[in-house]
């Protein structure tokens, strides 16, 4: 394809902050459209990157967690995951949240690439992790803003509960699909 066919980067004229809104931080970009030099304000929402585990037990079950989603409000199944800390390494992350949200953890990590949750507003990633014959050790450590049920699902339930829209979360779809056939 011709170069001049492409597109090309918007340049950044200005940038500033918007409001705090705890779970990500409004910044507002300024660019400049360059097929015809119009100037765009652009809504850009902050975020720590986040973490989805796909957690697999001995037997091949799946960990869940079943939680009420504020932005659907409805019960979602899900696999563990969440926020980066800030300082904390995604692979860490990942092992926390593990541990925090299912009582699971495991010795036998893969890391499966990141992807960008909506490059269109958002400037975060969501890291994707395998852990592999998960073992139920420690009690639940849920944040103030969890209230979560943990249940291992086999292929069988778990295509289930997709095929019925229990799990329809795209990031956690995306995770599991890498590591399991899901859709058959």
């Amino acid at each position: 394809m011709s170069d001049d066919l492409s597109p090309k980067p918007w340049p950044l004229l200005d940038s500033w902050s918007g409001p705090d809104l705890r779970i990500c931080k409004v910044r507002y970009d300024q660019r400049e459209n360059p097929r015809n030099g119009q100037q765009l304000d652009c809504v850009i929402l902050e975020s720590a990157d986040w973490v989805n585990v796909v957690a697999l037990t001995p037997d091949k079950e799946i960990v869940t967690v079943k939680q009420f989603r504020f932005g659907t409000g409805k019960m979602t199944l899900e696999i563990p995951g969440g926020l980066v800390d800030p300082g904390e390494a995604h692979r860490a992350a990942a092992i926390r949240e593990l541990r925090e949200e299912t009582g699971y953890t495991s010795n036998k990590w893969t890391y499966l690439g990141y992807v960008e949750p909506n490059p269109a507003i958002r400037n975060n990633y969501c890291h994707q992790w395998l852990a592999e014959d998960v073992q139920l050790t420690d009690e639940l450590s849920l944040d103030a803003g969890e209230d979560l049920v943990v249940q291992t699902c086999s292929m069988k339930e778990l295509r289930t509960a997709i095929k019925n829209g229990e799990m329809r979360h795209s990031l956690v779809l995306l995770a599991l699909s890498q590591v399991l056939d899901i859709w058959r």
